[in-house]
């Protein structure tokens, strides 16, 4: 795959770039390999100085950073900035509460000392998506560098000047040589870096087909791995929602990162059969009202698909569901012949064994599925059913008035979160991460940054 940057608003390569050498590559890999042997001595004072002038510079340069997000990807200019924004606050959320978590942990035995270190790992090789190019990057950085180790980013081959934006952002700030680069190479290359002897771990974010490749070459090698792989998240709505405020964040959720490429924006529309007709309505009006075009425009919403291949991928989403029996009731359509534009589009009548239940739809594209919540227990059995009729785990929304029932839902849902009343997002409070097909291990929070250390047991007589 080339490595370039493409404009998905016009269809355009408006940049190209070399892959690294051979030799080039061993250099990066050489450099990381000396500059852990230094970094992983600094004091967490020494390395938090630096992560929060980091967040200073990712605030104070969002515009910049942004615009490089909407050109290579398509997220509308006021999303990439705040996004950029977002970037440095897990920065200074690291920087203050690094040293907390990777404190040493006493433990009472009868010897006269015992503690628990956390020790980090060394270098640790990142293979990163292109729908959200620096949020993702820096949530993983900013802990793993915090831990004492070194970074390696692979980004994806559609954003590589986010991807040397990045490095440059930890040069501007004085970070050492060697703790944090960037590897322009081709997906075919990561292998080779993944098994190379000097690399302890990776970390991705992408495909399932991304994810079981990556975990099974470094499971051959027996190196830590972390997934953030897909999700085909439920919104589920009991009868008793707030329909006005629900109708709009489902909306919103569906369409998080402005067309829906998101593995946590909701994706199927849980709905009780009393109010379905209601909801219905309600989203259809709110979509009608959104503006797709060209994502560098400040009045508009909804920008373009990435590549060429995810707008056509669900347009045969929508198009065979249809064909099953789903029934169209805004949208399902590009729109015009420059660049991947689809309009944001509603499926009602929607069932197992169609692409927009079975499959993760990544893209502006909201399914509805009801519930029958005649029953005594309002539905609620079998809303949870079609919760976890998936093969995925990441993220779930349940809304209604209900505590009691809210709260139950939230144990019996097969996801790493479940939000009550408000969209799932990503905080570096909570960890981030799934269940199934959707991956394993976490990030952010204590238990983000301890993925990527020796948890060491220490006893002294």
């Amino acid at each position: 795959m080339a490595i370039q940057t493409l404009n998905p608003a016009t269809g355009e390569v408006v940049k190209e770039f070399k892959e690294i050498t051979d030799q080039e590559l061993e250099q990066k890999l050489a450099l990381a390999e000396n500059a852990f042997k230094v970094w992983r001595k600094t004091t967490f004072k020494e390395r938090a100085d630096l992560m929060m002038k980091l967040g200073t510079y990712l605030v104070e340069n969002k515009e910049k950073l942004g615009s490089l997000q909407t050109l290579e990807m398509g997220k509308t200019i006021s999303s990439s900035e705040t996004s950029a924004a977002k970037c440095g606050l897990v920065c200074e959320y690291y920087a203050e509460n690094a040293e907390k978590m990777l404190s040493d942990e006493a433990v009472v035995t009868d010897d006269s000392e015992a503690y628990v270190a956390f020790d980090p790992l060394g270098i640790v090789l990142a293979v990163m998506p292109w729908n959200f190019p620096l949020w993702q990057v820096y949530r993983f950085a900013a802990p793993a560098l915090m831990a004492g180790n070194v970074a390696l980013l692979k980004h994806a081959s559609n954003v590589p000047q986010c991807a040397l934006a990045i490095e440059e952002s930890f040069k501007a700030v004085g970070f050492p040589d060697g703790v944090f680069q960037t590897l322009l190479v081709s997906s075919e290359r990561t292998e080779r870096i993944i098994r190379d002897n000097r690399v302890k771990a990776v970390t991705l974010t992408g495909s399932e087909k991304a994810g079981a490749s990556v975990a099974s070459i470094a499971a051959s090698e027996i190196k830590k791995a972390v997934l953030e792989l897909g999700g085909s998240d439920p919104f589920v709505v009991f009868a008793d929602a707030d329909l006005e405020s629900t109708v709009k964040q489902a909306v919103s959720a569906r369409l998080q990162n402005n067309t829906g490429q998101s593995c946590i924006s909701a994706k199927r529309f849980i709905v009780a059969e009393s109010i379905v007709e209601k909801f219905t309505k309600g989203v259809v009006e709110e979509i009608s009202k959104l503006k797709v075009g060209d994502p560098s425009d400040r009045s508009v919403d909804v920008g373009p698909l990435a590549t060429e291949q995810i707008l056509k991928e669900i347009e045969k989403q929508v198009q065979e569901s249809v064909a099953l029996g789903a029934k169209l009731e805004v949208g399902g359509k590009r729109i015009g012949d420059v660049g991947y534009f689809y309009a944001p589009t509603v499926l009602t009548n929607v069932k197992k064994g169609m692409p927009v239940y079975d499959q993760e739809t990544f893209g502006p594209v909201l399914a509805i599925i009801s519930f029958d919540d005649s029953k005594e227990d309002r539905g609620f059995e079998e809303a949870v059913s079609i919760s976890n009729d998936t093969e995925f785990g990441l993220g779930a929304s349940v809304w209604t008035k209900d505590m009691v029932l809210a709260k139950k839902a939230t144990r019996e849902i097969d996801a790493g979160s479940v939000f009550v009343n408000t969209p799932v997002k990503s905080d570096p409070r909570l960890p981030f991460g799934g269940i199934k097909r959707s991956g394993y291990g976490r990030e952010l929070s204590s238990y983000g940054i301890r993925e990527f250390v020796n948890i060491k047991s220490v006893r002294i007589k």
